[in-house]
């Protein structure tokens, strides 16, 4: 355990790409099996210990420590697993006990019950040292924060031989901890691993945002148009087993199995082989909102009655195997004219094609783009948020390669919202004030949240928002702040976000969705800033606003407000 404790440690201080991964390599080197292979799986976030929460580690400390310095500290370090491993008391009448083993911490935490856990994390504690104390509560709680991706870790093991990291990825799927056999082909000692699994989940090749600088290097001749469609990317996979059993599975864009919370596409599934497509609602012919798809998400029980009511429905871009072939060594347009026959003789099944959007040059683009209804998205242009561009020739392979495929987002809708509240980040952001809550305007002249954001704005611009935070606080409500928000006194933040849904969890009545700060309106006075008649406006329900503002009394609503931003 200290040796990944050290890696950790040091991980976390590395800046540069490189140095990191020169860091994972070293390590996964000269550790041997199965600890460097746990190590794998912690780095890849494919480690999960259910019973290991938050609340256990606070209750282990609090019965140690004073709980009020234990709460002020914690309060300003802003990470709960450095405030404890700082804070945990050494043993007593024992000198240097020995570390534990990453194998003995990963095998003590996924076999042992919820009564017995508390007595052992506890004398797994007394067995490190700070370091180590730290390393193993970021393990067990799944939040490392060392700037380390998924993808940089597989490259580390490729390094390890002559191996591509999309080599590693390809295999990576149908792969368990702590990866000895991976190791062993990286190292050339034994074979590429192989699955038997008959309906496997594939890599997924994702896309860059295109700038309005990168179209002058690019040929539109080359390239394929596609809608972009604003719901969930699936793979759908179905194939048989040694015994001809046949399995159809749907998985999530990183590979989560999520066949169970739609048994209806998962059933009707008719072909062997594995799509790429958009996860839909279809009413009539017609594809609904994403705010419609959310009922169906993340359900642990589907009944009929939710199924007929939200039908689901894949929207096919891609074919990565057919009947046996893998399909992702063709270029683009081959695999296309394949997925046009697949879903020419399926008809009948919930799946049906993403149609190209015609284009001659890069302005009849952004103008399918900015008008989807007139350039062929028709009654489904609301359900477009953008357009694709994918290279006629362009191989299918795994990760995020700059170049074959971009995508080119319709542009965020904005609001000028005030800052209301604001609570301290965790990581490198525990020591400034960086989560925060704002509002818009009533008709009453009351401000009610309507999101909260904890990026879009620049290192420089944290720093100010901190130094307002911290010179304007009007209130405190555990760890978070209450500032200044008068028609008079405030900031004004222009908050960018994709959509707005309903939302009984909101006093505003309404949520938005993925809101990012995309500037500071020092300039603006925070009376100027936007009603929620104007949110109402853009949601397309203008008779719902006078009663999401309800008349109360502010300082109920500021109580409650801060609760719902802790």
């Amino acid at each position: 355990m200290n040796r990944f404790a050290a890696l950790l440690d040091r991980l976390a201080y590395e800046p540069r790409r490189n140095g990191k991964l020169r860091l994972i390599t070293d390590y996964f080197r000269h550790v041997p099996d199965p600890e460097r292979g746990w190590a794998l799986a912690a780095l890849t976030g494919a480690l999960s210990f259910r019973n290991a929460k938050a609340g256990l580690i606070r209750q282990l400390i609090s019965e140690r420590t004073d709980p009020v310095l234990f709460a002020l500290s914690y309060d300003y370090v802003g990470d709960l697993s450095e405030t404890v491993a700082l804070m945990w008391p050494a043993p007593h009448g024992r000198n240097d006990p020995e570390p534990p083993s990453l194998s003995a911490v990963v095998h003590a935490f996924s076999t042992l019950g919820k009564a017995e856990l508390p007595a052992v994390l506890a004398a797994l504690l007394d067995r490190l040292d700070e370091t180590g104390r730290w390393a193993l509560l970021k393990l067990i709680t799944g939040s490392l924060r060392i700037g380390v991706s998924a993808r940089l870790a597989k490259t580390a093991v490729a390094a390890l031989g002559e191996l591509e990291p999309d080599a590693i990825e390809l295999v990576w799927p149908g792969l368990e901890p702590p990866y000895t056999e991976l190791f062993a082909w990286a190292e050339g000692r034994g074979p590429r691993p192989e699955t038997e699994d008959p309906a496997p989940f594939r890599p997924v090749m994702l896309s860059h945002a295109i700038e309005e600088s990168d179209f002058a290097a690019l040929d539109p001749a080359a390239f394929r148009g596609e809608w972009k469609w604003d719901g969930i990317r699936v793979q759908a996979v179905r194939g048989a087993d040694h015994t001809g059993r046949h399995v159809a599975r749907l998985y999530s864009r990183t590979g989560e199995d999520i066949s169970p919370a739609f048994p209806d596409l998962a059933e009707a599934l008719a072909f062997d082989g594995a799509v790429d497509g958009e996860l839909l609602i279809l009413r009539d012919g017609r594809v609904q909102s994403f705010n419609v798809l959310q009922q169906r998400l993340n359900r642990k029980t589907v009944t009929p009655k939710l199924i007929a009511e939200f039908p689901a429905h894949i929207r096919a871009y891609d074919l990565l195997f057919e009947a046996g072939e893998d399909m992702r060594n063709l270029p683009f347009e081959a695999r296309r004219a394949r997925l046009e026959a697949l879903i020419a003789v399926h008809l009948e099944s919930p799946l049906d094609l993403s149609p190209l959007v015609a284009f001659g040059s890069w302005e009849d683009l952004a103008a399918a783009r900015a008008d989807p209804a007139s350039h062929g998205a028709g009654a489904d242009a609301e359900a477009v948020e953008g357009v694709m561009l994918k290279r006629a020739d362009s191989l299918y392979l795994p990760g995020r390669p700059k170049g074959p495929w971009w995508k080119w987002k319709r542009d965020p809708h904005t609001v000028d919202a005030v800052l209301m509240y604001a609570q301290r980040g965790h990581g490198k952001r525990s020591s400034y004030y960086s989560d925060y809550t704002f509002g818009v305007w009533t008709e009453e002249g009351e401000l009610v949240p309507v999101g909260k954001a904890y990026f879009g704005f620049t290192d420089e611009e944290l720093l100010e928002i901190d130094r307002f935070v911290r010179r304007h606080t009007v209130n405190r409500f555990g760890p978070v702040r209450e500032v200044t928000h008068t028609a008079t006194e405030g900031l004004v933040l222009e908050v960018a976000f994709e959509g707005l849904a309903r939302s009984t969890r909101h006093r505003s009545g309404l949520a938005m969705r993925f809101p990012r700060i995309a500037r500071l309106r020092w300039d603006k006075p925070p009376g100027e800033a936007d009603r929620l008649e104007t949110l109402e406006r853009m949601l397309g329900d203008d008779s719902a606003a006078s009663e999401a503002a309800r008349p109360s009394d502010a300082a109920a609503v500021s109580r409650r407000a801060a609760r719902r931003a802790r």
